[in-house]
């Protein structure tokens, strides 16, 4: 069982959820009109300090569209609990509700064969909906839009396109009626206005001539980093979506393209952190699995680091002919480390964003390069400076400081051109995480290092 969220989680709501949770013991019926004033969020909130036996009481107290809002802001560990403990026809009767984007998401969430039972229970229209939305990647631009869109014939006048925007917004499918789509007779999108210009236009005028014909579109199987960007850069509220054949099928509301974003970067943060990513909250992961999830990269960085014993045991003898060399070590390592980790982070996020494409390969080598050069040079002149205040000679300090220079510009190419690399050979770039660098450049700075040691210093080989 799911225990309820702490109350310092929800210190408003844990106000007030005792007099909730009286309300629907001692009187249930009344509980929808005391609670009409809240925002399904809050209502959420009081729901997420109880029980999960009576969070479904209390959807059970409410009317269904009211339930359904409140469902739909529920964390998704206590949903899926909660759903997946209720008959399948109350289920269904709740989520026939939902916007049928959400109502696919939240059917994702669940066991398959508990999902299959509340499908079949859903009324025809809406489970026609669900079907074709689950038939799409949920993380494309099919499975992110809504079929509550509104679109009428471009050749329509304006009186009874107001008519199809008050039918739609009056049936409760009210998702998306700030944007009104203008089609030819075979579904294509030809224009799009807001439904503040159509209000504003005069009477007897024909969509056609009121209509912005530059639509932007995305098709189905576009993923939702393109969503996002589209979104971003032409400021939608909204991104119609089409077919193969440029027929619109639905719409990606801001709201789903926020939900997309937060998703992608949490999913990349986690990459970049060396952990695949979790498919779900991370208290409703297993302790198991979360352990799979880093110990696969905790190995491949473990053996990784095991090269850098490797290459310290080689130069064994010239760590032995200048001792002073090992207390530089960590210094040099982490240096490069860092100045990897860093580039790999800029050009990540300027993939994921559209600011740098492989095109740009050669662009990004030398304004890096520039970087590690300059870079390099002040950390390694202050290298040199610390070395010499440690007391060593100055050959000793001109290794550490030339050392610096070359490990830097290493590790600054590097982590640059790893994400490329990866996004050349199909690979999500986030792979080039920064402890993966990390462990690539340490092994990179001790070879570096202990050559320039043996040719300034003259010491032997190992």
């Amino acid at each position: 069982m799911t225990p309820p969220q702490r109350k310092e989680d929800h210190p408003v709501a844990a106000l007030i959820g005792p007099d909730i949770l009286a309300l629907l013991k001692e009187s249930p019926a009344d509980l929808s009109a005391e609670t009409e004033e809240m925002h399904p969020a809050n209502l959420a909130d009081v729901a997420e300090t109880l029980e999960p036996d009576d969070v479904r009481a209390l959807l059970a107290a409410l009317p269904p569209a009211r339930a359904a809002d409140v469902l739909e802001y529920l964390s998704e560990e206590l949903r899926t609990e909660v759903l997946e403990t209720m008959p399948s026809e109350q289920a269904a009767a709740l989520m026939s509700e939902m916007t049928p984007d959400d109502r696919a998401d939240v059917l994702e969430e669940l066991e398959e064969e508990h999902a299959d039972d509340i499908l079949s229970d859903l009324p025809r229209e809406a489970r026609g909906e669900t079907e074709r939305l689950l038939a799409y990647a949920p993380d494309s631009a099919g499975g992110l839009m809504t079929t509550e869109f509104v679109s009428v014939p471009q050749s329509m006048r304006v009186e009874d396109a107001l008519n199809v925007v008050r039918t739609v917004a009056r049936s409760g499918r009210r998702e998306a009626v700030y944007s009104i789509y203008a089609t030819d007779p075979a579904g294509r999108v030809r224009g799009v206005l807001s439904l503040r210009e159509l209000l504003a236009a005069p009477e007897g005028a024909r969509i056609e001539d009121l209509a912005w014909t530059d639509v932007i579109t995305v098709p189905a199987t576009a993923d939702r980093e393109e969503v996002a960007r589209v979104t971003t850069k032409y400021d939608l509220v909204a991104v119609p979506v089409v077919d193969e054949m440029g027929r619109i099928i639905g719409v990606v509301t801001v709201d789903d393209v926020i939900d997309a974003i937060v998703e992608e970067q949490t999913e990349e943060v986690q990459r970049l952190g060396a952990v695949q990513p979790l498919e779900e909250p991370y208290f409703a992961a297993s302790f198991w699995n979360i352990a799979r999830k880093r110990g696969g990269w905790l190995i491949l960085l473990f053996v990784e680091e095991m090269f850098t014993g490797t290459a310290l045991r080689h130069y064994q003898a010239t760590l032995e002919s200048a001792i002073a060399l090992m207390f530089f070590v960590p210094l040099i390592i982490s240096s490069g480390g860092n100045s990897g980790s860093q580039s790999a982070t800029l050009i990540t996020r300027a993939l994921a964003v559209g600011d740098v494409r492989l095109r740009d390969t050669w662009r990004v080598i030398i304004r890096e390069l520039g970087q590690g050069i300059a870079l390099g040079a002040f950390l390694g002149a202050i290298g040199l400076v610390r070395a010499l205040m440690w007391g060593n000679g100055s050959h000793i300090a001109a290794v550490v400081g030339l050392t610096l220079l070359f490990v830097v510009l290493t590790g600054t190419l590097v982590g640059a051109l790893l994400p490329l690399l990866l996004t050349r050979l199909g690979f999500d770039p986030a792979i080039a995480s920064s402890p993966f660098v990390a462990s690539f450049v340490d092994v990179a700075g001790i070879v570096i290092y202990f050559n320039v040691a043996r040719h300034l210093l003259g010491l032997g080989a190992g």
